[in-house]
């Protein structure tokens, strides 16, 4: 019988008590007349399907009267139940939200096949955690290792769309054979490319579905058509769908690496992304200690180039977190904290109003206690009670989070290869739902409980104290876990605007304010000689000077904070080129007048001129961080050095600036003319960016400035048109 007595604890204890001996009087009975084993499992599977049935009905009657009870005494209390709603709302909203956005880009698999075998590939040369690795290595990589199916990889690429109705400046990548494929990308019209484009470095292309969309008008035929990219014809031979970005939102086209940037020997020349899908079972820790065993052999076979290099391998999911800025991780993860401190003041806030109110409905407990309602029948009413107000308040918090959630997508990383926006879905509902549950039980338990024991006859006396002692210290209790977690929010919001505050008065070196920018990147089939850029240089930055308001105008081959500008070996002294951090600085071609705009000083020496021809002895301006790294006792003006392949004089000194961001140390910059470039080299670092100080409102210097380049090169897309300062602006954004 003791089995059985345990049974019947699923119904509640008001009907065991009324029933429960008779319910046991009765199974003892019908145990009494089935003999045998056959006899008593039936009798036990009835038993057992009665109880458990007939507890669900007598469950569900109860939660029926006491959602009709709890209805009609809410509605008494209208002020009570919007406040109680409201506040429940505002905890499970901001939770939904943070945990919406926190999910998508933290949380949620990549959107490629089997995301959890892909893996980021980098060289790790001394001072340096992640490079990207030379052609040469990627080949061994891809020869040498047992732990990948398969290893891609890919190298930036922008080119011109002319033939439409307006020159198109493209952003795109130019992928080996086994990058998409590896990654399971599927077109959504087409092909992806064949084993003999690959080989070859065919001209076809895979266009994005934006690219499809915004410059093709959608059209279903475009499959088999050429494109003109550069003046030169491609084929399309796909589009991919809507949701595939690869390596981030930005990218328009896909194309084959060429063949002989893979067959590429210089293993000092970084400039490819590799990533690599790993074998069935194959853990990224022992994909690691494979690629340590194939860094060693290179290591031995070119000590030269690979003799301190190591490999690193990452899940890709990692590089992607790591992609994305410190500034928007700590915002996301102070947004998910200061959610659940809300949460938690919720939780107090309607712990203490439940509690006042069954203060205030004492005398109605003690008028049921006395009619015969136990205790347990009380603190289950006010617990559905509480639940309801949750359950109301989640589905208004549910609402609120569904209108927060596009205003927090401004918070992910465009670094992310996510097309799709987070949105309230299956997921984040079940987690709405936890929440809310949560809360119901998390502020109604305790007052339903310390309510439920206010049933004596004292409660009907009239002048009766409306609380005792044990009541004062737990409503102190709540109030005390109020304000500390209001001092945490209050402490943590301070941090994070001290921080703010502290990175926005930051000096970046340069004067952002005034200066409005472009792009102009020029294509090489036109541009490989140096003297018909300087050609256009000269005549666009002439134009541009003579426009009414404008004071200054210079270009450079990247803008500060846009992009770090590239990494290149210094040798001082006829010292052997060493690629580590220490004998590094970050490479920009500039034009005259580019260093003006900006308002960046020079401090010694002079800034490049037109006089910087080929012809002249190459030149180079460095700013104080590289003068006092290698020349810190010693005049740093005429000083000789070799960068970027040739050997440099030192014509000027300029002061430092902030170019990855105003909290990360920059590496020392080298500002060389932007005519001592031998035709055909280094093309990448090419002049692109245009700067221009005027008091002209953008809106109106936009068009003339297009009018200028127009003419001097009907066929050269103008892109990226913003002010410095907004550049500067979206190194905090984020936490604005």
């Amino acid at each position: 019988m003791s089995v059985y007595n345990a049974l019947l604890r699923l119904y509640p204890t008001s009907f065991r008590n009324e029933y429960g001996r008779e319910l046991a009087a009765t199974f003892a009975a019908r145990r009494a007349q089935h003999r045998g084993i056959a006899g008593g499992a039936l009798l036990w599977i009835e038993a057992v399907r009665d109880v458990i049935g007939n507890a669900a009905v007598v469950h569900f009657e109860i939660l029926r009267a006491d959602l009709r009870y709890a209805g009609r005494t809410l509605r008494r209390a209208p002020g009570f139940a919007v406040t109680a709603i409201a506040v429940a709302a505002i905890g499970i909203g901001a939770n939904t939200a943070a945990f919406s956005v926190a999910d998508f880009v933290f949380l949620r698999p990549l959107p490629f096949a089997t995301p959890e075998r892909l893996t980021a590939i980098w060289e790790e040369p001394p001072g340096y955690s992640m490079m990207q690795p030379s052609p040469a290595n990627y080949r061994d990589w891809r020869a040498m290792s047992r732990s990948f199916d398969a290893m891609g990889a890919y190298h930036d690429i922008s080119v011109n769309l002319i033939g439409t109705t307006t020159p198109r400046s493209l952003q795109g990548v130019a992928v080996s054979g086994e990058l998409l494929p590896l990654l399971g990308a599927r077109p959504l019209l087409g092909r992806l490319f064949s084993a003999e484009e690959d080989r070859t470095g065919a001209n076809t292309v895979l266009l994005s579905y934006g690219t499809w969309q915004n410059a093709f008008g959608s059209d279903t035929r475009i499959v088999g058509k050429t494109i003109v990219l550069d003046r030169v014809p491609y084929v399309v031979t796909g589009v991919m769908p809507k949701a595939f970005a690869y390596p981030d939102r930005t990218t328009a086209i896909w194309t084959p690496m060429r063949a002989d940037e893979v067959a590429d020997a210089d293993r000092n020349n970084n400039w490819l992304t590799v990533v690599g899908r790993l074998r069935p079972g194959i853990t990224p820790a022992q994909a690691q200690v494979d690629m340590n065993r194939v860094a060693t052999q290179l290591a031995q076979q070119y000590p030269k180039e690979n003799g301190k290099t190591r490999v690193n391998v990452m899940p890709l999911r990692d590089i992607y977190n790591l992609s994305t800025s410190t500034q928007a991780r700590v915002l996301l993860l102070a947004l998910c904290g200061a959610a659940v401190c809300v949460l938690l003041i919720t939780c107090a806030n309607l712990a203490n109003l439940l509690l006042a109110r069954g203060l205030a409905r004492r005398r109605e407990f003690a008028v049921r206690a006395a009619l015969g309602a136990g205790r347990e029948r009380l603190v289950r009413q006010l617990v559905t009670e509480s639940l309801l107000l949750a359950i109301t308040g989640g589905a208004l918090g549910v609402a609120l989070a569904i209108v927060a959630v596009p205003v927090l997508t401004q918070l992910i990383p465009s670094a992310m290869p996510l097309v799709q926006v987070p949105a309230v879905d299956v997921r984040v509902l079940v987690v709405a739902a936890l929440l809310t549950v949560a809360t119901g039980i998390g502020f109604g338990v305790i007052p339903a409980l310390r309510a439920g024991s206010s049933t004596t006859l004292d409660a009907l006396r009239d002048g009766q104290r409306a609380g005792g002692g044990r009541r004062a210290h737990l409503r102190s209790a709540l109030v005390i876990a109020e304000v500390s977690m209001s001092v945490v929010l209050l402490v943590s919001a301070g941090l994070l605007l001290r921080a703010l505050w502290r990175v926005q008065t930051t000096d970046p070196g340069f004067r952002a304010e005034n200066v409005y920018t472009l792009r102009t990147a020029l294509p090489p089939y036109k541009y490989s000689i140096t003297a018909s850029r300087v050609r256009f240089y000269n005549q666009v930055l002439v134009q541009v000077r003579a426009i009414p308001g404008v004071t200054s105008a210079g270009y450079a081959s990247w803008l500060p904070m846009a992009w770090g500008g590239g990494i290149w070996p210094v040798a001082v002294g006829g010292d052997v080129v060493d690629r580590s951090s220490d004998h590094s600085a970050s490479l920009r071609f500039i034009t005259p007048g580019y260093l003006t705009t900006l308002g960046i000083p020079v401090r010694r020496g002079r800034d490049v001129s037109d006089a910087d021809t080929p012809t002249s002895p190459y030149a180079a301006v460095v700013s104080e961080s590289f003068a006092r790294r290698y020349w810190p006792s010693t005049d740093p003006l005429g000083q000789h050095f070799k960068f970027a392949l040739h050997d440099r004089t030192v014509i000027g000194v300029v002061r430092d600036i902030k170019v990855r961001g105003p909290e990360r140390t920059s590496e020392p910059q080298v500002y060389i003319p932007f005519q001592q470039v031998p035709d055909s080299e280094v093309f990448f670092y090419a002049p692109k960016d245009l700067a221009i100080r005027s008091t002209v409102a953008p809106g109106a210097l936009l068009p003339m400035v297009r009018t200028i380049i127009h003419a001097a090169d009907p066929e050269q897309p103008v892109s990226d048109p913003r002010t410095l300062s907004a550049v500067v602006d979206a190194q905090t954004a984020g936490r604005s």
